[in-house]
C-alpha cells in the first residue's frame, strides 16, 4: 500500500458530495423564486423605473391590495416624498409630475425608512439615504439602491399598481 487507507476515497467522495449539495442549495436558495435577483445580491425588483421617461416604476407592491390609493398627487411634496408606514411604500415627486415609489425597506438591515428630505429616502436606523430620483444609495452603510415599486398616476390619485 501506499500509506492510503480504504476511507481516503470514501472521505473525498463525501465531501465532494456535500460541497455539490451545499452549492445546489445555495444556487436553489439564492435563485429562481427564491427571492434573489441574478446577481444574487437580493434586490430583486422585477423592473426598474424608467428614469428615461419618468414613467412609473414596474415592479408590484408587497404592502397592499393592487389599485388601492396611496396618496392624492398633492399630498407628495415636489422634491420630496412620503412613507407609508402600512404599505412599506415611500412615494417621491423628484420633479413635478414625476412620481416614483420604491420599498420602504432599507436594503442595509431591513429597519423601515423614517423620513425624506433633502433630496433622500432616510433610514434612522444606520444612517443610508437613498436618492429619490431612482432610490440608489446616496450615503451608506447601504450599498443597495430601495426596489423600485409599482404605482399608478391616474388624475390626482396616487394607486398601489
Amino acid at each position: 500500500m501506499t500509506g492510503t487507507t480504504p476511507h481516503t476515497s470514501l472521505r473525498t467522495t463525501r465531501r465532494a458530495a456535500l460541497l455539490t449539495a451545499g452549492a445546489t442549495a445555495l444556487a436553489v436558495g439564492c435563485g429562481g423564486n427564491g427571492g434573489g435577483d441574478a446577481a444574487g445580491d437580493g434586490s430583486s425588483p422585477a423592473a426598474a423605473p424608467d428614469t428615461a421617461s419618468g414613467a412609473p416604476s414596474e415592479t408590484a407592491a408587497p404592502g397592499g391590495p393592487a389599485g388601492r390609493e396611496l396618496a392624492a398627487t398633492d399630498d407628495i411634496p415636489v422634491g420630496g416624498g412620503v412613507v407609508f408606514r402600512e404599505e412599506k411604500v415611500v412615494v417621491t415627486q423628484p420633479e413635478r409630475g414625476d412620481f416614483k415609489a420604491f420599498s420602504a425597506v432599507c436594503t442595509h438591515r431591513n429597519c423601515l425608512v423614517a423620513s425624506v428630505s433633502d433630496g433622500t429616502v432616510d433610514c434612522a436606523c444606520h444612517g443610508s439615504r437613498f436618492r429619490i430620483t431612482d432610490g440608489s444609495v446616496e450615503r451608506g452603510p447601504a450599498t443597495r439602491a430601495l426596489p423600485a415599486e409599482r404605482i399608478t398616476v391616474e388624475g390626482n390619485s396616487i394607486r398601489l399598481a
